[in-house]
């Protein structure tokens, strides 16, 4: 018998070291990841001659700098084109990604493996040896400078493809054989049965594809030439640019490129916690 086994038990509601060790840890990690967050917004409520004061309150806090910042038509252009760009590519990858998943998961056929390795094998290049295929065809297409432009990249990825096809093959076959008893059209049994039955990968691969776009920057810069069309990041750096060392207007329009991408992470953040659970008792 070792002595494990005859250690007495810990008294009743006692809380054990470790766990106070690995809570403590957690607590110091998430402080140090908010805290910039904190003093983003902290700067943004700030005046030019109270940038320097550290203090997380500001003694005067004021929303001039909103007022301001929204006031210049461009802020909210860049926004709109962030918001039709992250909205389209986030619908067509859910949309797209959860079709070829699902066609990898439940059809047999000649070649599908060669096919699904085909796809995983792009997660191998680097996105900077992909921009100049995406811009000669962007040049050819006439893409340059448009949403499409922009948009094309990411309305069908590698990543969402393999996440939907794992997660399809968690689906029960006799789910989709009684529907097809019930005389159900493969295109309707994918969208009515299967899809359902895995909302928390479709909400995981929605925030995944709605934040890669939003902060997207390299891809936009590239394509993108008149300044009506630059995407929020971009027209962020341009603008820090023009407003030189005036932090508190760069601070504020960081804070409002940040709420939208807030917003989608608690809204959805339950579905991506129930699909780690799912993830973890299927593995």
């Amino acid at each position: 018998m070792s002595a494990a086994d005859i250690a007495p038990p810990l008294p009743k509601g006692r809380i054990r070291p470790g766990r106070i060790l690995t809570w403590t840890l957690v607590f110091i990690g998430g402080v140090i990841m908010v805290t910039p967050i904190l003093f983003m917004f902290s700067t943004s409520l700030k005046t030019s001659g109270q940038i320097y004061d550290l203090r997380l309150i500001p003694a005067r806090p004021t929303l001039d700098n909103y007022i301001k910042v929204l006031a210049d038509g461009r802020f909210l252009r860049w926004f709109v084109n962030s918001m039709i760009v992250a909205v389209a590519v986030t619908v067509s990858s859910v949309f797209f990604d959860s079709l070829v998943g699902y066609t990898l998961a439940k059809f047999r056929f000649r070649g599908r493996m060669f096919v699904f390795l085909a796809i995983l094998s792009t997660l191998m290049i680097p996105t900077e040896m992909l921009v100049i295929p995406w811009y000669l065809m962007s040049a050819n297409f006439g893409w340059l400078d448009s949403y499409w432009g922009i948009a094309f990249p990411g309305m069908m990825t590698a990543f969402g493809t393999f996440l939907m096809k794992q997660f399809f093959e968690t689906v029960p076959d006799d789910f989709l054989e009684a529907a097809r008893i019930d005389g159900l059209n493969e295109f309707t049994i994918w969208w009515k049965v299967a899809m359902p039955l895995v909302t928390p990968a479709i909400s995981a691969l929605a925030i995944f594809a709605f934040l890669g776009n939003w902060t997207a920057f390299f891809w936009p810069l590239i394509v993108t030439t008149s300044k009506e069309l630059y995407t929020l990041p971009v027209g962020l750096t341009s603008f820090a640019v023009e407003q030189s060392i005036q932090w508190e207007m760069i601070m504020t329009g960081a804070a409002l490129a940040t709420i939208p991408t807030l917003v989608v992470f608690l809204a959805l953040q339950k579905f991506i916690v129930r699909g780690v659970m799912l993830a973890g008792l299927k593995g």
